[in-house]
């Protein structure tokens, strides 16, 4: 998905992934215990432990204590969805059915045939469950833009002290931006070789053949410094004239060709070069510190109360 600033991933991207909290209730079965509720909304025990269950790494192993810390923070970041969840229905915030499905088909798009549905069933989550969350997920991502974020304020004089109290880290390495092709043995490397030199297009090639992740983008590996990529690649870019291919390099990855297409030489960046970066980097800041002022306020105006003892006996 497009990278946003976050509402702080562990906390709602990552979580809302997991937990099933939502549902329809049999009025004529005997109502499960519940761990806890947030104003009208309820977890109940068992909806709880699932999650958690399905939080914890596959096949590592953990303490007794361990476990328990780790559940009373996974309970913090709980109490903490309900509460973003109820304001959501406070302030009348919505999610369109064209929103839950173009996000739906954009989680999709990395997995193959069956394999999604199998994720899914490895967690123990059915399509709907899953929909329900995303629906929940992309909910709390718009409330916490719509009523969190706002206050979030970077002026001119904030960008102006971190600027003349950092300079030295707006100050830009040489970099280059090259293209990559990666395959997997030195005959392959060759015979790619030959039709580079032959006048096929870089990019074309790597897209056809290059394994490497990149090559969707015809091997784009965008702008980096020294000591941002293997040993390898620097070694051969940062001596490598402008558009000109290199030589087969081997790697521990594979065998590479490079494309050397641009280069920037080091210089100290102005206010002006450097002010959109360092606005970005102290707007995330401020959304970071006002989301919490805001989580704050919702935990002081709401009424949560919590079954620790139900918790505690319900373990091991």
């Amino acid at each position: 998905m497009n990278p946003l600033p976050t509402i702080k991933t562990a906390c709602l991207v990552g979580f809302f992934l997991l937990l099933v909290l939502a549902g329809c209730e049999d009025k004529s079965t005997v109502h499960p215990p519940v761990l806890f509720k947030v104003d009208n909304r309820m977890v109940t025990l068992e909806q709880f432990q699932k999650a958690f269950r399905n939080s914890l790494p596959a096949g590592k192993n953990f303490t007794a204590e361990e476990i328990d810390d780790l559940q009373r923070a996974y309970l913090v970041q709980a109490i903490d969805r309900e509460l973003i969840l109820a304001e959501a229905d406070r302030l009348g915030v919505a999610v369109s059915t064209a929103e839950i499905e173009a996000a739906l088909a954009e989680a999709r798009r990395d997995y193959e045939g069956e394999e999604f549905n199998k994720r899914l069933e490895e967690r123990g989550l059915t399509l709907d469950e899953w929909r329900r969350e995303l629906r929940d997920g992309l909910l709390m991502e718009k409330v916490v833009r719509l009523a969190a974020y706002p206050r979030a304020v970077v002026s001119d004089a904030d960008v102006l002290a971190e600027f003349e109290n950092n300079q030295a880290e707006y100050d830009r390495p040489e970099q280059v931006r090259a293209r990559q092709i990666l395959v997997e043995t030195e005959a392959e490397g060759d015979r790619l070789l030959g039709l580079l030199r032959s006048g096929e297009p870089f990019a074309e090639v790597a897209r056809k053949y290059s394994l490497s992740p990149d090559s969707e983008e015809g091997g784009d590996l965008g702008f980096f410094a020294k000591g941002e990529m293997p040993q390898e690649f620097d070694d051969t870019v940062f001596s490598l004239p402008v558009g000109r291919i290199s030589d087969l390099v081997k790697s521990p990855y594979g065998f590479h060709i490079f494309l050397v297409e641009e280069k920037r030489q080091a210089k100290s960046l102005s206010l002006q070069e450097a002010s959109g970066e360092i606005r970005t980097r102290l707007l995330r800041r401020a959304e970071e510190e006002v989301y919490q002022q805001w989580l704050q306020e919702l935990r002081a105006r709401a009424a949560i109360n919590i079954n620790m003892a139900l918790l505690a006996e319900s373990n091991p």
